[in-house]
């Protein structure tokens, strides 16, 4: 028998759930989700691990009895089960009776905290729900009932604790919520503020106060905030380069994304979006075989991405083999990914465009090995056979346009999207046809090229062409703006 970890997901955001939590997420042969995860975390799990949801939404209920039982079934036939929760799993998450049925069936249980959305919430909207002077405490409560019967609190006692009422669940019972504390004592004119989506693409504040809460319009999943220190915001999050904006990124997910952090860094909520998806050749890699097998034939080897590194370094075996072979790399980018393998390109051109390789290149007559995706630009190739090279032109890997991860309406409310190459772009379009964000980023002159020809000019072209350059354009971008 198995063992079943439950894992709080936090309240959305990949980057909050805990250390523990990603390292069982990563081990687990099943993992058992709710509705409210976020599928960028969901990315995390193993390629071979098996993800069954069992999210309760309107018009698709899933009886917690079932879900009991999915849980104890599981740990019968996997070695560690994760039962993946929004939130905390005691919060208000029925993690109480899903330990108990497993316990009650001898199953081993771990549980894994996580970042209750009912603090997270305030937290992000920029609301301390303590603070002296102002308040001492706070409770957290339901709104939502799973009868018809009306919430059964004491509305005196909340309304005269003096404590910040934290609302989950309470889209449906606001009008029911409002009433209750007006009338058990709390002051008509009390703050409100309302979190919605907190730490997802989307996330929206709202402000009011008691009496206009039953009458304010707001979807779930949202957190109400009902106290005096809604009146002493503090937004740090606008301290940050690029708070309060979302960003789409359309490249495909590295296990550790420079960009991404990057942008996260600046204060950025990041929609990770692959527009491209990286599979193998289409011989199944039959000709990089065969060439790499001949490799001391070859007086260089041209990269012009990380995929192509990634791709051809891991079947070199005994990297000793390079030793009389030069590389030469497109980008800071793909010369650091070969750095992360103790090789240090011998040349990196000024610009990391084909061209510029192409003119910086040295005229010779060897040959030139030159691993790329299965569809690309040739300007590398007949540039180095221009200058006497004999150019082995092998097939890497291939690109595919994978379904998004991004709704329409995600994409529309960013505001930006980031193309980091010219297959970027089209999967994109593949993807969402003409539904874009106001802003577009390009990484180069090529990538910008291509958005201008699709009808799409883009609004920032990064100077220097790297993660580097492009981070700092988009800065620059939302700085000397003052209509956005």
């Amino acid at each position: 028998m198995g063992k079943v970890a439950l894992v709080g997901a936090g309240p959305g955001d990949p980057g909050l759930i805990t250390a523990r939590g990603l390292e069982l997420l990563r081990r687990a042969s099943v993992v058992v989700c709710d509705y409210l995860v976020e599928p960028g975390l969901l990315a995390r799990v193993s390629a071979d691990a098996k993800v069954i949801d069992v999210g309760k939404r309107p018009g698709r209920p899933f009886d917690q009895r079932t879900i009991n039982q999915l849980l104890v079934d599981l740990s019968h036939e996997h070695p560690l089960v994760v039962r993946l929760k929004g939130g905390d799993p005691f919060v208000l998450g029925r993690g109480g009776e899903e330990v108990e049925a497993l316990l009650a069936a001898g199953v081993q249980v771990e549980v894994v905290p996580g970042v209750s959305s009912s603090l997270a919430g305030p937290l992000l909207g920029g609301f301390a729900v303590t603070h002296r002077g102002i308040s001492d405490g706070y409770l957290v409560i339901t709104g939502h009932r799973h009868t018809d019967e009306p919430l059964q609190y004491d509305w005196q006692a909340l309304a005269q604790s003096r404590l910040t009422l934290l609302v989950l669940m309470g889209v449906a019972h606001r009008s029911e919520i409002a009433t209750g504390l007006i009338e058990g004592g709390m002051s008509p004119a009390t703050p409100v503020a309302v979190i919605t989506s907190a730490s997802w693409p989307g996330e929206r504040v709202a402000l009011t106060r008691l009496d206009q809460l039953p009458s304010m319009e707001f979807e779930s999943p949202s957190v109400i905030v009902i106290g005096d220190v809604v009146d002493n915001r503090l937004d740090w999050r606008r301290s940050a380069p690029l708070g309060g904006r979302t960003v789409v990124v359309t490249r495909p997910r590295l296990a550790f994304d420079p960009l991404v952090s990057g942008l996260v860094d600046l204060g950025a909520t990041v929609i990770e979006n692959p527009a491209v998806a990286i599979s193998d050749p289409s011989d199944d890699g039959a000709g990089l075989s065969r060439a790499l097998a001949q490799l001391d034939k070859y007086a260089w080897i041209v990269f012009t991405s990380r995929n192509s590194v990634l791709r051809v370094l891991p079947q070199i075996g005994d990297l000793r083999r390079l030793a009389s072979v030069k590389v030469a790399a497109i980008g800071v980018g793909t010369a650091g990914e070969l750095e992360r393998f103790l090789i240090r390109a011998d040349l990196v051109p000024s610009e990391f465009v084909g061209e510029e390789l192409v003119a910086e290149f040295p005229a010779g007559s060897g040959k030139v090995l030159f691993p790329r995706a299965r569809i690309a630009r040739d300007v590398v190739v007949g540039g180095l056979r221009a200058k006497g090279w004999e150019v082995d032109l092998v097939e890497a890997y291939q690109s595919e346009v994978p379904a998004p991860v991004a709704t329409p309406q995600q994409v529309e409310a960013a505001d930006l999207v980031v193309f980091t190459a010219s297959s970027t772009v089209d999967g994109f379009l593949q993807q969402f046809g003409g539904t874009m964000p106001r802003f577009r980023a390009a990484i180069g002159p090529v990538t910008a090229a291509r958005l201008e020809a699709a009808g799409y000019p883009a609004d920032v072209v990064a100077e220097e062409y790297s993660t580097t350059g492009l981070l700092d354009a988009i800065c620059t971008l939302f700085a000397n703006r003052t209509d956005v």
